[in-house]
């Protein structure tokens, strides 16, 4: 049995999620059993309907505007984020969804395959969350109120009331931030997630259809995209993975005496695949190589900027990295010819989940420079960034290196 066929075959009848297949009129070709189980349809009720049977009646007329845009200009993308989505089940019952599109072409004809995804649950789970920041907040008030009455009656109990206050509004705060966070975490997972899986499932499905000797290149191209998708999947979750042990303060310092010339050479040598056609990244190292850092925290220092640089510059460019050592100070400077940053996006540049607006159609869950500013501010360092639009951009790392541990 051929592998590729079994794995689509797999994929498309046991996915947990709803998996639709329609011509570029419109009419449904394909529904795979999670998706019909959704909607309460067989598969011979929906085979040849539009796909607006789908949609609520007063989405539908509208919807064949966009289905007609999409046609005109296909490409793979996530649909509706930031806006609320329904789907109509068999019964006119509605319930909220996301939905990832993407195209690919047969003898046949060109398909347009969209992943539905009932998001019903999240739905409850932000409402709930909502509820709960509500009840916190009015306990707050409730426990504010209750401390000022006891300021008026005991004037000399007055700092030690405001004490315990600020304690718990910055407890209350805390728990507020980490709720956000765990709230923009499944937003931005969820969407994330979805563009690398959709390549997964019509790469695993295009595969299946070169057969032939002679189509091994077409293989190989969408196994390598394979490879891509599942390596952004994992830069993806470290990045989330990092941001989480920052903000429960689970990031600790482990300083060694490294050589640091040594350790952006081989950075260098392991992002040479990621370069673009013609792209050069040159490195120069003056003075004093050693000193006293934390290697694994200055590595994934010098992989995200130079990423980044690799990432946001055209082929043909140069990329320069230099690092110097004066005395108990370490500069490093990563400078691209890329496509630069401008004045209102830096004083912003390294928040958390912040992504400029001339690179919001380049993939990125905006947490790699917030990652950053956290490790170098971690070893005593700071970063400073240096753009212009269109005329690339400059990081500049200052450590301040301590003598002994």
């Amino acid at each position: 049995m051929n592998n590729a066929v079994f794995g689509f075959d797999v994929l498309f009848n046991y996915a947990t999620i709803g998996i639709l297949v329609t011509d570029t009129g419109g009419n449904i070709m394909l529904a795979n059993p999670f998706l019909l189980r959704q909607f309460g349809y067989t598969a011979e009720e929906l085979a040849g309907n539009k796909v607006e049977l789908l949609i609520p009646d007063r989405y539908a007329h509208r919807h064949e505007g966009h289905r007609d845009r999409f046609n005109h200009h296909p490409h793979n993308r996530p649909m509706g984020m930031g806006m609320d989505l329904y789907a109509r089940r068999k019964d006119g019952s509605e319930f909220p969804v996301e939905i990832s599109l993407g195209n690919y072409e047969t003898p046949a004809g060109r398909f347009v395959v969209a992943f539905v995804n009932d998001i019903s649950l999240r739905k409850q789970s932000e409402d709930a969350l909502r509820e709960l920041n509500a009840e916190l907040e009015q306990k707050v008030a409730d426990r504010t109120a209750s401390l000022s009455k006891l300021v008026k009656q005991q004037e000399s109990q007055m700092h030690e009331i405001r004490q315990k206050d600020d304690e718990l509004r910055k407890a209350l705060q805390k728990e507020k931030d980490l709720n956000e966070l765990k709230s923009r975490f499944v937003s931005m997972a969820s969407h994330e997630f979805r563009t690398p899986l959709s390549t997964v499932l019509s790469s695993s499905y295009l595969i299946s259809r070169y057969t032939a000797s002679e189509e091994q290149p077409q293989r190989e191209k969408h196994i390598q995209r394979i490879v891509s998708s599942v390596n952004l999947l994992t830069d993806i979750l470290n990045d989330f993975l990092s941001v989480g042990k920052i903000e429960e303060g689970r990031i600790h310092v482990r300083p060694a005496t490294i050589n640091v010339e040594t350790i952006i050479s081989s950075t260098v040598q392991e992002l040479f695949e990621l370069n673009k056609k013609n792209q050069r990244i040159r490195y120069q190292h003056t003075g004093v190589p050693e000193a006293l850092m934390d290697p694994a925290l200055l590595k994934h220092i010098i992989l995200n900027l130079l990423s980044n640089a690799i990432k946001f510059s055209p082929e043909g460019s140069a990329i320069s990295v230099f690092s110097e050592r004066e005395g108990q100070q370490l500069i490093i400077r990563i400078r691209d010819e890329g496509l630069g940053i401008s004045e209102d996006d830096q004083a912003h540049l390294f928040e958390r989940f912040f992504r400029g607006n001339n690179v919001s159609d380049i993939q990125g869950t905006g947490l790699g420079l917030h990652i950053v500013a956290k490790y170098t501010e971690l070893m005593d360092g700071n970063i400073q960034c240096r753009s212009q639009v269109g005329n690339g951009t400059e990081f500049i790392l200052t450590f301040q290196i301590p003598t002994h541990p």
